[in-house]
């Protein structure tokens, strides 16, 4: 009658071989959760506003973006909000509410900000140190999604350049002559997640705003379109900030040429 063989009928040196397997995979099984824990969260990238915030922080209001998409598609308000929230997000920026935006131009009789002038008496109507407008330009939620975003910032420059967040008052008022008939920056950017250089951004935006241990991971931003718009806001926000430190570099070169 032929008897079952347990690990200790084998030979010493496979019952040996076997017990270390066995401790490996122990030990495996041990410390994964730990070093899953450990990387569990990663600090995200977050933008820094390039305004001298020692008063506060600089104020803006978003106006409801425009859509020149060439669809129908695209949530205008929900873009919009996302736009805020990334304003908001920024270090030593503040945003005012879509919705108090939308109650100011009720009030003032606007159906949307077309022109510099528009954008000013907005910012009086509401107290702000700066608006931005713009649009859609590009729009496709279906993965590889797709969008695109043209920002203006319309504010005032008090003298020498800088903005000064907390005249409020003066900053909203002072608007409307000269150079500031044109917006102080403009960026237009399009977003398409086929582009390998898009998803490296999207790969490094996702990092700190997405579970590492999640199926999808950063994967999921291009698959869910609210995700990949959330995206596309803070890059475009970024790079309006980009713009304005060199606008204010330049100013503060020809500042020190001047005074030569």
């Amino acid at each position: 009658m032929a008897t079952a063989r347990t690990l200790f009928s084998f030979p010493i040196h496979t019952r040996t071989i076997a017990g270390f397997m066995l401790v490996m995979v122990l030990g495996v099984g041990v410390m994964l959760p730990g070093c899953a824990a450990k990387n569990d969260l990663e600090p995200p990238a977050v933008l820094v506003s390039p305004y001298d915030s020692t008063q506060g922080d600089a104020l803006w209001a978003v106006a409801p973006l425009r859509n020149e998409s060439g669809t129908s598609v695209p949530d205008v308000l929900a873009m919009t909000d996302a736009v805020v929230a990334k304003i908001q997000e920024t270090r030593g920026l503040s945003a005012v509410s879509t919705n108090r935006v939308l109650g100011a131009m009720n009030a003032m009789g606007l159906r949307a900000v077309t022109t510099p002038q528009q954008a000013r008496e907005l910012a009086r109507a509401l107290g702000v140190d700066a608006v931005v407008a713009g649009t859609i330009t590009a729009y496709d939620p279906y993965d590889p999604p797709t969008v695109g975003l043209t920002l203006g910032i319309y504010h005032t420059d008090v003298p020498g350049g800088m903005l000064e967040a907390r005249r409020v008052t003066a900053s909203a008022t002072e608007i409307g002559t000269g150079k500031e008939q044109h917006p102080s920056a403009v960026v237009s950017e399009h977003f398409d997640a086929r582009n390998h250089e898009v998803l490296m951004s999207l790969r490094r935006f996702a990092m700190g705003r997405t579970e590492v241990n999640s199926a999808l991971h950063w994967r999921g931003f291009t698959a869910n379109s609210k995700l990949f718009a959330q995206f596309a806001a803070h890059e475009t926000i970024a790079r309006l900030l980009d713009a304005e430190r060199i606008r204010l570099a330049q100013s503060a070169t020809k500042r020190a040429s001047a005074a030569r």
